[in-house]
């Protein structure tokens, strides 16, 4: 065990000066030092604890999702019933106590009516999504199941979950956290932002785009007073509007949603030069969006956004080629920030904000001097007591050490990890560990020579001896660290993180690189006595 090819010490200290180097810019970094360009590379991340940031706890209305799911499934009734052979006549739908019903004016229609619904009762799951009534032999009724509503629920928060990461990852934020909490609560944690408030504003704009006809047949002052035609509903324009306070009567149903766009950026448009959001709509949405054009030339449409529309223009010609444009009397930053919005997609529920805490940056340099002092102080005092203890060991031991603290420093910056305050404790448990495995090996080693053996072999076998021990213990730590990262969350995986890496980084330094070290010394001196 203590022959070491040339082979096999080249291998060993490239990788460990290979991931001792790739930690020089995150020491660098830490210490406020400015390297040269030729040694610049990845650098450790610090989270919320150390280098300051936002916090924000978020919260849906699971409500919404019922009444979206109500108002898509009345627009596919009609459609499913409109488009039968033959056509299946109804009256008007009602939406009332979240349930949707409506009168088929042929009841015998019923058995063809409860066929063409089939698909949308059943939905895609594996259980009903609605639950089918008949009352008085002629009128059906439609009624969310409870398990559908979860499902819907449960799909909204995860599709939520989704578009706030895109959106936070659009800002060139590094290494957010961003974690469902509970059945309705997002946490999102974002390190070094400065400004929690323009998150909170991107975060909380849900960011639903939609195109909708101008009801052309609505009277000015009915409109004026909130009253819509039947089929049509009254919304309001956007308070940095130029028509802010007035509303459009827009019909209610066949629009498009803004859930078919494939891009957005701001713009200036080159006549006017105001700025604007250019979208691109996918091949579906071009085609419908180049329909509703064609078909409405010379009709005005409303761009509702958040249920506040932005502008009402007029469809002078078909617009072709799947693209458009939004102006609103935005500014470069608003227009930036909706083009987020639009493409990171729509919220498929209302976040808001019932929860927000703001590190500095200063408490958070705080806390890295003190565990770098508290780091520095446990391995000074564990570095002296391994010198007293075990003489030329010991100092073997205390290189390994810090070989070992600055492997777990350069392999976190290459794999782009976080370093958080719990991730300085794993640091200090780290050193704790790999100075337990030295101590096992230099004790073995010890009571080999008490058992008479002779320097070379003592030495061979206390290495071969403590390594089973050593193993053992790290894989039921690694295991633990396992766990920890699969199921922890925030500090708890950043303290995983720094357990696993050092977990390797320990075994590697301890058994292989002082093993090399005191195997050179060996063959070097060839001592008749050693001093353990």
């Amino acid at each position: 065990m203590l022959d070491f090819p040339l082979w096999k010490r080249i291998t060993l200290w490239v990788i460990t000066l290979g991931f001792a180097f790739a930690a020089l810019p995150s020491i660098a970094g830490l210490a406020g030092l400015d390297l040269p360009d030729s040694l610049e590379g990845p650098e450790i991340n610090l989270g919320l604890d150390l280098a300051g940031g936002s916090h924000i706890l978020l919260e849906a209305d699971p409500s919404q999702v019922a009444e979206q799911r109500l108002e898509s499934a009345e627009e596919s009734v009609r459609d499913l019933l409109a488009n039968a052979e033959p056509r299946i006549a109804i009256g008007d739908l009602s939406t009332l106590d979240n349930q949707l019903s409506f009168m088929l004016e042929n009841p015998s229609d019923i058995d063809r009516a409860r066929e063409e619904l089939r698909d949308l009762i059943n939905g895609t799951g594996l259980v009903a999504e609605w639950r089918l009534d008949v009352v008085d032999g002629n009128r059906m009724v439609l009624t969310q199941t409870e398990q559908g509503l979860d499902e819907a629920v449960e799909g909204a928060m995860e599709s939520a979950t989704e578009v706030v990461r895109r959106r936070i990852d659009a800002l060139g934020t590094r290494e957010p956290t961003i974690i469902r909490q509970g059945d309705s609560r997002i946490v999102v944690q974002v390190p070094g932002l400065e400004d929690p408030d323009a998150l909170k504003a991107l975060l909380g704009e849900t960011a639903e785009l939609e195109f909708k006809l101008v009801d052309a047949n609505a009277l000015p002052s009915d409109v004026a007073q909130g009253i819509a035609n039947p089929g049509s509903e009254i919304v309001p324009y956007a308070e940095d509007s130029d028509f802010a306070g007035q509303f459009e009567a827009v019909r209610r149903l066949g629009g498009i949603r803004g859930d078919r766009l494939t891009g957005a950026q701001q713009g200036v448009n080159p006549q006017t030069n105001e700025t604007v959001v250019n979208i691109q709509f996918d091949p579906q949405g071009g085609a419908r969006f180049a329909q509703l054009s064609t078909e409405n030339v010379g009709r005005r449409f409303a761009i509702i956004l958040d249920d506040h529309v932005i502008s009402a223009p007029n469809f002078n010609e078909p617009i072709l080629g799947g693209a458009a444009q939004i102006s609103g009397g935005f500014t470069t930053e608003t227009a930036n920030n909706l083009a987020i919005q639009l493409r990171s997609g729509a919220l498929p529920v209302d976040l808001t904000v019932i929860e927000e805490r703001t590190v500095g940056p200063d408490l958070g340099r705080d806390s890295i001097v003190k565990g770098g002092i508290a780091m520095a102080v446990g391995s000074l005092l564990v570095i002296a007591l391994m010198i007293a203890s075990y003489g030329r060991f010991g100092v073997y031991a205390t290189g390994a050490l810090v070989l070992n603290v600055l492997m777990i420093l350069g392999i976190m910056a290459l794999i782009n990890s976080t370093l958080t305050l719990p991730g300085i404790a794993g640091f200090v448990l780290t050193i704790g560990a790999a100075v337990d495995a030295n101590v096992l090996i230099n004790e073995r080693i010890r009571e080999e020579r008490k058992r008479g053996r002779r320097v070379v072999a003592a030495v061979e076998n206390g290495y071969k001896e403590a390594s089973r021990a050593i193993y053992d213990a790290n894989i039921t730590n690694f295991i633990a660290g396992a766990l920890l990262l699969g199921f922890g969350s925030g500090p708890v995986r950043g303290f995983a993180v720094v357990l696993i890496i050092g977990l390797i980084t320990t075994v590697f330094t301890a058994v292989f690189i002082t093993r090399m070290w005191v195997a050179g010394w060996l063959r070097a001196k060839r001592p008749t006595e050693i001093t353990v």
